[in-house]
């Protein structure tokens, strides 16, 4: 029997005790190898395929399978400039918050967006084919309205980068 059911996984804060062992396999699968037909899925987790896919349709519908994409190399697709920006904001208003912030989404080159506590407001990770082209993206981001400095760091070499979720 089903147990899982988007109303359950999104009240309450303990979203993983809502989710049985089988839920929690298929989780791990898919964070392996997101592209195993349905049918390779649940000869993994143990079960037969069509509960199976009424499980990742309902993890899928409870938002916490949130897509399933490629992982890309950017460098090798002749992005070579990895680096991150820390944003000061003169103003912490909800409407220049927004305004900021619509501006980075909007932005190919800024690959990941925190917003920070302390006395940074963001950090930015950003991609550019070369250092140039880095430049002139900080240029326009320090021309925003309501930007009053912005740091940067380049990326020398990657050391880590999970994208699996690590749960149990």
């Amino acid at each position: 029997m089903l147990r899982l059911h988007q109303r359950d996984l999104l009240s309450g804060p303990f979203v993983r005790s809502k989710l049985d062992d089988i839920d929690l396999r298929i989780l791990r699968e898919l964070q392996a190898d997101g592209r195993m037909t349905n049918v390779e899925l649940a000869s993994r987790v143990g079960i037969s395929p069509p509960p199976c896919l009424r499980r990742v349709r309902a993890l899928e519908e409870a938002g916490l399978i949130t897509g399933y994409r490629a992982l890309l190399d950017e460098r090798k697709l002749g992005l070579d400039v990895v680096c991150f920006a820390f944003v000061h904001l003169a103003s912490q208003a909800e409407p220049d918050l927004e305004a900021f912030q619509a501006r980075i989404r909007a932005w190919d080159a800024v690959r990941e967006c925190w917003k920070l506590s302390g006395d940074i407001d963001f950090m930015l990770k950003c991609v550019a084919p070369d250092l140039k082209a880095f430049q002139d993206f900080v240029g326009d981001l320090t021309a925003l309205p309501n930007v009053r400095n912005v740091r940067t760091a380049l990326a020398f070499d990657r050391v880590k980068d999970e994208p699996i979720v690590p749960f149990g």
